[in-house]
């Protein structure tokens, strides 16, 4: 092979060097040409410059030349090493047939004070993951959290890949514990569990099953109940009432139903999950059916109950039964409401228009009414115009409330509603003063297992340029179909410079147009959010749920909405 250096001009400016050195290492395919690259690094004195020498150790020690002498070689003989070069020669000996010269390279680069990042951990670990040292872990484990990296999600999750593998399944668990995001972090357990062969106990599955059910991850949730019956795992009350709940806030009520009905003893909690399903499916009427199922096979409901029920009733806008059933609970059940079942009722009350009915009950109650009962009101205010009412509520929220976004959001929406923008203009500065800030919208959605997660605006998803072709095409139709945005929610949402695409930008409408990317036509899109759906995704959803022949399943905080043929199961009153 003929030298690729024949031809370099030898005067270059060092930029110019760097540049077509660089250039050159991209092209490169094999040692020979890695080497006279190497040399004419040297000869144009690139070797005090720390981006050429840096690419030149990462082509060295990557698997496809694998000469981890040379490589060792040049970065010994380099004065200043930066943090990069010490992770790259660690990383190639935990790739390597030499797992524990990446110990010995860490240990030199603690000897020389060279910084760590996020990535110089989970290589480590690799490399103590391929010789099973436990030992020598947990020190690392202790280096983890002296230098501050105890919460770096990278590090904690090689942390539980090499105690999973290496049996320390107590040391996986003490760890899990102390973890933020225990869902990801739970499935991340169980996978590495069934990597090293050893059996879950009902704990890993409940905890599994549970954050399948908060991220809404359908395919993982199925296949885990599949490995419980392939392996004959008993479903005992707990493992089956979290079954039960999986599949409900997965939003498949058919096999909650079938797990229901597999049970040897339905216990309140297996019941209690059920009538929730119907709850925040929006099927009022079948909550209320199970709830006196539940009652005629001698189960006595509890106070979580009277909560799913209640909720059901609020869902559903049956005013009359919720009313009943709130006043039976004290009567014929002696249970003494809390304030979940107050909120309950203020929120059946107040979606129904009766405020001043829901502003009495508050009122009256015999406990402090907390920010959540308040907020019910508000929102309440919000949706049916009780503009003067509102702006009472809003005051009383941001007081008693005051480092949640929303409140602020909603008050100045309302006095801008009322055309008081002078008002409205004070409360987004009071919020911006305080420094607190919205949460924003994000949606997920779980294909093959995997979850893709959108945030409003998002540009950082790799598909992201064919995800707004997709959508730019969805619109195009939305149009012809007589479509107009509803942007009453987003009147204040937002700074002036984002609120025209804002409203094309929601997290959902990104998840839907990645869905209508990524599956087959007449396949079920499953969207879990959370916040609650705006007025314009709404009515965005049903067309097209109509338009493409698609039935779209939402998750929003509160609630599931079906959509299908143009219409959704909510029958618009969420």
């Amino acid at each position: 092979m003929a030298p690729i250096l024949l031809n370099l001009p030898n005067q270059l400016s060092f930029e110019s060097n760097v540049a077509q050195t660089l250039s050159l290492l991209e092209r490169c395919t094999n040692m020979m040409e890695l080497k006279q690259i190497h040399a004419h690094i040297y000869k144009t004195g690139l070797i005090i410059d720390p981006i050429p020498v840096s690419r030149l150790l990462t082509f060295t020690t990557s698997l496809d030349f694998g000469n981890l002498i040379y490589a060792r070689k040049v970065f010994d003989r380099i004065s200043r090493r930066n943090t990069f070069m010490w992770n790259t020669m660690i990383r190639g000996y935990s790739n390597s047939n030499q797992p524990k010269e990446a110990l010995f390279l860490y240990h030199q680069m603690l000897c020389h004070s060279a910084p760590h990042n996020a990535y110089t951990f989970p290589f480590l670990l690799k490399a103590c993951s391929r010789m099973s040292a436990l030992e020598e872990t947990q020190q690392i484990h202790a280096h983890i959290i002296k230098t501050g990296f105890g919460l770096d999600i990278y590090a904690t999750n090689s942390l539980l890949h090499v105690y999973a593998i290496s049996g320390s399944i107590k040391s996986a668990h003490l760890l899990f514990d102390r973890l933020p995001h225990q869902d990801i972090e739970a499935l991340k357990l169980f996978h590495e569990m069934q990597v090293a062969s050893i059996k879950p106990d009902n704990v890993a599955l409940v905890s599994s099953l549970s954050a399948c059910a908060h991220l809404g991850s359908l395919d993982e949730g199925r296949w885990i109940h599949t490995y419980i019956d392939k392996n004959g795992i008993e479903i005992d009350p707990i493992l089956g009432c979290v079954l039960i709940d999986m599949y409900v806030k997965c939003g498949d009520m058919d096999e909650a139903l079938k797990v229901f009905r597999k049970l040897e003893k339905q216990s309140i909690s297996a019941w209690t999950a059920i009538i929730n399903g119907f709850a925040i499916h929006g099927q009022g009427q079948e909550a209320l059916d199970w709830f006196m199922k539940m009652q005629k096979a001698g189960i006595k409901p509890n106070s979580i109950t009277f909560t799913a029920i209640l909720t059901a009733c609020s869902h559903a806008g049956l005013v009359d039964e919720g009313k009943l059933l709130f006043k039976t609970m004290m009567t014929d059940y002696k249970l003494n409401p809390t304030i979940e079942h107050y909120g309950c009722m203020v929120d059946l009350l107040g979606r129904a228009g009766l405020l001043l009915e829901a502003k009495e009950l508050i009122e009256n109650m015999p406990l402090n009414p907390n920010p959540a009962i308040w907020g019910a009101l508000l929102n309440a205010c919000r949706i049916h115009g009780h503009l003067e009412l509102g702006k009472q509520i809003g005051k009383i929220l941001i007081e008693v409330d005051p480092a949640h976004g929303g409140r602020y959001i909603h008050l100045a929406s309302i006095h801008a509603a009322d055309g008081e923008w002078d008002q409205a203009v004070q409360v987004r500065s009071r919020m911006k003063n305080q420094g607190v800030s919205k949460l924003p919208g994000c949606s997920a959605i779980s294909l093959n297992g995997i979850i893709h997660e959108f945030l409003a605006g998002d540009a950082s998803h790799p598909q992201m340029d064919e995800i707004y072709k997709m959508w730019n095409q969805i619109a195009e139709k939305l149009q012809q179909d007589g479509y107009k945005p509803a942007t009453g929610d987003l009147l204040l949402d937002l700074d002036e410079e984002e609120k025209e695409r804002a409203i094309q930008q929601h997290s959902e409408k990104l998840a839907i147009a990645f869905g209508l990317i990524r599956t087959k036509p007449e396949t079920t899109i499953r969207i879990f959010k959370n916040l609650r759906v705006c007025e314009d995704c709404h009515t965005v959803l049903k067309l097209i749920s109509k338009i493409y022949a698609r039935e779209i399943i939402v998750r929003d905080r509160t609630r599931f909405h079906l959509f299908k043929e143009g219409k959704c199961s909510c029958r618009d009153y969420w």
